[in-house]
């Protein structure tokens, strides 16, 4: 009798310890329909504490692209998203917001519109709209952000520009910008060639470059932030951005940090993006 009346007490202080546990962002894995890949879509979603608890708040959306060969559970196992955001939102260096990791590497692994994969309308025709009526987001451009590392980088930098009007900011990290001979890649490999023709099809340089006076101005609307390691691969076209940005006389922000293609470095360039894209939506507060 004693050791039973001695484990429900213990039981008791245990539920006690788990109710005054503080709340905490947490991810979640869910999927959804689309029409026009013909399959379902997996997706990764950070929410913030309050989330549960505080039914009537909306909050802002980044989109946070992962790179090529990778999936929706890359930021969140490999880049440790939950605690960079927990920890940053705990200290007030970073706002509350949901946090979206679509999914583009288990089919043709790119971000753009193909003959074979329209992952791009995918993108703003069918997931944006999801997100919006499925979860608690502010929709509309202030309190809408997208970044992404390498890949995901050079994908973020292009859907800024084919759709300045839905974005408040980019934050490309180590980004992949268009066709580059690596010693790693196999030439011979058609997937490869293709990914890589389809990548050149998007060169977010020679894009920039081509923009008319009305487009730049769009731009102008979007907070650029470039942030790339010294040793990384990825440098040069990440410079020509900048040189690019400087040429169109569209205010940027450029970090070149130590490091190479890592997710040691993209992990710490969360500590930077995340707070760097609150101060963007705090601008636009309601």
């Amino acid at each position: 009798m004693k050791k039973l009346i001695a484990l429900l007490f213990l039981s008791i202080l245990a539920s006690q310890a788990i109710a005054q546990m503080p709340a905490v962002g947490k991810m979640e894995y869910a999927s959804m329909p689309s029409e026009i890949l013909g399959q379902d879509r997996e997706f990764a979603v950070y929410l913030p504490k309050n989330y549960a608890n505080n039914p009537d708040k909306n909050y802002p959306v980044l989109y946070l692209l992962h790179g090529g060969g990778d999936t929706h559970t890359a930021w969140p196992e490999k880049g440790h998203l939950a605690a960079a955001a927990n920890q940053l939102i705990d200290s007030k260096e970073a706002t509350e917001m949901i946090i979206v990791c679509p999914e583009a590497g288990k089919v043709h692994m790119n971000y753009f519109n193909d003959s074979e994969w329209r992952y791009e309308d995918y993108f703003f025709e069918e997931l944006i709209p999801y997100i919006e009526s499925n979860y608690r987001v502010i929709a509309d451009k202030n309190h809408r952000a997208v970044a992404g590392l390498s890949m995901g980088g050079g994908g973020s930098l292009v859907y800024a520009q084919h759709h300045p009007e839905m974005f408040s900011a980019a934050y490309a990290m180590s980004s992949y910008m268009y066709r580059m001979d690596l010693p790693f890649l196999d030439r011979n490999d058609p997937e490869t060639e293709k990914r890589q023709k389809i990548v050149e099809d998007n060169n977010t340089v020679k894009m920039l470059l081509n923009a008319s006076e009305e487009d730049v101005e769009n731009l102008k609307t979007v907070n650029w932030f470039i942030d790339c390691g010294d040793d990384d691969f990825t440098l040069t076209p990440n410079l020509e951005f900048i040189a690019a940005l400087q040429k169109k006389n569209i205010p940027f922000q450029l970090r070149i940090r130590d490091g190479g293609h890592t997710w040691e470095y993209w992990n710490s360039a969360l500590y930077i993006a995340l707070p760097h894209i609150s101060n963007v939506f705090r601008e636009h507060a309601h």
